[in-house]
This record gives C-alpha cells, structure tokens and sequence, in this order.
C-alpha cells in the first residue's frame, strides 16, 4: 500500500469475551478508524486451553463480543482483525471462533470476506527445525528434547505483522488469527503503511488491552493514531482519561525489561520515549524506536498432558494443628504415601500429591515474606494427579481419612481436624496439562510457519 500521513484504529476490547462497549465503539467511528482490533488470547489463562483445544471463554461471550466488531467493521468499510482466536490461537480454537463468525454474519446478514490465518505447528516440521539448530531457549526454559515435539498436545507459534500484513494485503475484510503478538494486531497496517514501526508498535503495546491503559470510568474502547513523528492514544467513553503516568505505566505491563521488547522482527525500544498530555484525556507518544532483528524468530508455546487430577478442598481451625502445621502435614503425607504403595502398587514417580495452604503461603510459595505468622484458620487444597483419572481419585479417596482425623499430641483420642467443602470431598477435574516449551524458532522465511486461507462469510458483495 502507499504511504500515508496517519493510520488511526479503534482497538474493541483488552480480550474478545471481556465485553465490548457497543456505545463506545460506535462512537469511536467518529474517529473514522482505517481498523479496529481486538486481542481474543492470553497465556494467562494457563496451559489447559491450549492443551485442551478449548476456549476460555463462554462461546456467548466471544459471541457477543465479536458480533459488535464485525457489526462496527462493516458499517465503517474497514477491517476487523482479532488475534490469537479461542484463548489459545492452536487450530481447534481458530475453527471454533470461524464457526461463531459464519453464524454472526448469517443472522446479521453481513458479507464478510475473511482472511483465516493458521498458527499450529506441525511436529516433524519442528523436529528438522530443531535438529538443524534452530529452535533456541529463552529464560527460563523446561529441558527440551527430540521426544518433546511428540509428546505436546499442540504447539504454535506466535506470528508478528507479516501474515497479517498479507491478508491485509489480500483485501480481507476480517483476519481472523491464530495465536498472535498482542501489538501486532495494530502495528501491522502502519508499518506496512510507510510509518514509524517504533511509534506503531509502542502504540500498540499501549492499546492491546484496551482501556486497561486508563484511568477512571469503566467500559470504553481506546484508540490510536499514528503519525511520522508522534503516537496519540486516546479513549471513548464516559469518565475515562489517558495520562502520561497510565500510558507510561501500561508501557510496562507485562515485560521483564521495562524498555526493551522483542518482537519477531526486532526489539521496540522505549528508552528515548516520551509522554506528553495533549489535554485531559489525552496523551502524545514520541521518541520510540524499533531496531530490526538480525534473525527473525517466532515464539513457540506448547502444552503437554501430565495426567488426572482429582482435588480436595477444606479447612482446618484447630489451633493445635495449625500451630505445628508442616509437621502434621508431613505425617500425613506419609501416611498417605504408604497407603498408595501398599494398596495402589505406585511407585512415586507415577503420581503426585500437592498441598495448598490458603492463608498462609498458597499465593507466593517459598517467595512469602509472612510465613512464620500464624494464622486462626487455612483452607486447603489437596491435588492428586495420576495417569489415570480412576488412580487420581482412588489417591483422593485414600488421601481424606488421614486428612480427617489425624490428631496431634494435644487431643487424647479420636478428632475430625479436617472440613471438608464438598460431599463427596473429591472432585474429578479431568485432563491436566502443563506448558512445555518457552523458545523461539528461526524459520527459513518469514511465513512459512503460517497458514492462511481466505473464506467467504456470507453472501459476496457484487
């Protein structure tokens, strides 16, 4: 496309599924936006969704949600882009999200050219990459071996703008994509428009989570315009204000290093950015920079099955108990360990039992700086977790007498030092997956570890 002086994008919502403020956006066309984008995905929501191939969210929400975009994209003549479709952005979540924008456009009756971007990998394909040197680790990364690209449920790779560039280039009046760099979504139209990729990327590393970048009001959309020398973000709704310390703070969501951020193609640096208030609500960007990679890389997530879990949950408030509280766990423990080698037949390399303690170290771990307070009353979570779901809950069930009545020096005879919340006080959670990979990969080209196919949703527009 040729040059242009500015490109200005609404971007819909922080997380398709959160809610979209129709009002706002429809406001926010005011603007007369060359895009708006919203960000479906997260690796917040945990390895199960990718595992799984299941969204986190209710299909009613992403339903509504997206129904507002589409609406809003096709009344203004622009493109909709939403990355990182279903949570997850694997096949089966992209698939899932097609299927709810084939049944918004045929209720609405909307034409809708779309352009469906694929971000799974194939595993031998992985594997030669991986053989030839060219999947590396992060920090921190799990050990990766040949059998890991086997083993993984799935495995994608986080695309930058190049595949949205394309599809954009295509004509698509939707690019729906799999598992996708949040600023991507809204630096890809202005870079591949001529403007500064620094301001267009650091705009869209403010945007991408919506009005989480404001302050006051809740609701809202927030949108921005790029220029040649300036980045302006601004919200639309009733009570909300952008401010040089929120665009600054929001600048630094999410990052290790709070100038410098990788993306496939290079590293957005905020180290010379400034933060101007234009008025009240509003906030000029200058100063950010992009340095090109010397290699490009594509971030690659993976989820693997490690088992069933059952789980069980209660409290204790017995001041005896709580007062020695790791060594009674600790002989319950070993009760319980004994119990499943003599009656189950497991070695302890095939099942694990974690504990834990609410109120006391179950948020940070090793990490509280309060563990030695003693607090009247815990709540505790007991995970069994096993190849099986039968052997997880047999763990569970061998796992609650100990945990029921185990008494301290203190009580002389029999005690129930355990509440239980539930009857039964297992509850089968199901398939339980973990995160295996945290590496990027350097492809032979660009595209090559992305697939896209343009679809037509609805009737074609003559």
């Amino acid at each position: 496309m040729n040059n242009m002086s500015e490109v200005r994008y609404v971007a819909a919502t922080g997380a398709l599924g959160v809610g979209v403020d129709q009002a706002a956006l429809m406001s926010s066309l005011e603007l007369k936006p060359h895009f708006i984008a919203a960000d479906a995905g997260t690796t917040d929501a945990g390895p199960f969704s990718l595992g799984s191939g299941r969204a986190a969210f209710a299909r009613e929400s992403v339903k509504r949600d997206l129904t507002h975009v589409l609406v809003a994209s096709r009344e203004a003549g622009i493109p909709a882009l939403i990355g990182s479709a279903g949570t997850a952005g694997a096949d089966a979540h992209v698939d899932w999200v097609l299927d709810i924008a084939r049944e918004i456009v045929d209720e609405v009756g909307l034409s809708v050219r779309t352009a469906v971007i694929r971000s799974q990998q194939n595993s031998a394909y992985l594997l030669q990459l991986y053989r030839e040197g060219r999947i590396r680790p992060l920090d921190p990364a799990p050990p990766l071996d040949e059998k890991l690209f086997e083993r993984s449920s799935r495995i994608v790779g986080m695309m930058g703008v190049e595949p949205l560039q394309a599809a954009l280039e295509e004509g698509a009046d939707f690019v729906l994509a799999g598992r996708c760099s949040d600023p991507a979504l809204y630096a890809a139209l202005p870079t591949m428009r001529g403007l500064p990729p620094g301001l267009a990327w650091h705009a869209g590393k403010v945007t991408e989570c919506g009005t989480m970048a404001c302050e006051g009001g809740r609701g809202g959309v927030i949108t921005g315009t790029i220029r040649e020398h300036e980045a302006i973000i601004r919200p639309v709704g009733d009570g909300l204000r952008c401010t040089p310390q929120s665009v600054a703070a929001h600048s630094l969501y999410e990052n290790a290093d709070p100038y410098l951020h990788k993306e496939c193609s290079g590293t957005l640096d905020l180290s010379g950015s400034q933060y101007i208030a234009v008025d009240e609500r509003t906030v000029r960007i200058t100063g950010s920079a992009f340095h090109p990679a010397a290699e490009y890389t594509v971030k690659l997530e993976g989820a693997e099955l490690i088992g069933h879990q059952s789980v069980m949950i209660g409290g204790i408030r017995d001041p005896y108990i709580v007062n020695r509280l790791d060594q009674w766990l600790g002989e319950v423990r070993a009760i319980i360990d004994r119990s499943v080698e003599r009656l189950l037949g497991l070695s302890p390399s095939e099942w694990t039992l974690t504990v834990h303690v609410y109120g006391r170290d179950a948020i940070m771990g090793r990490m509280e700086p309060e563990r030695s307070a003693v607090p009247h009353e815990v709540g505790i979570v007991v995970e069994a977790t096993a190849g099986t779901q039968d052997t997880a809950t047999k763990i569970a069930q061998l796992a609650r007498q100990p945990f029921l009545h185990h008494g301290v020096p203190e009580w002389m005879g029999g005690i129930t030092s355990f509440a239980c919340l539930h009857n039964p006080a297992h509850i089968e959670r199901g398939a339980v997956y973990r995160f295996n990979l945290n590496h990027i990969a350097i492809p032979h080209t660009q595209m090559e570890m992305f697939r896209t196919e343009i679809v037509q949703l609805g009737k074609a527009r003559a």
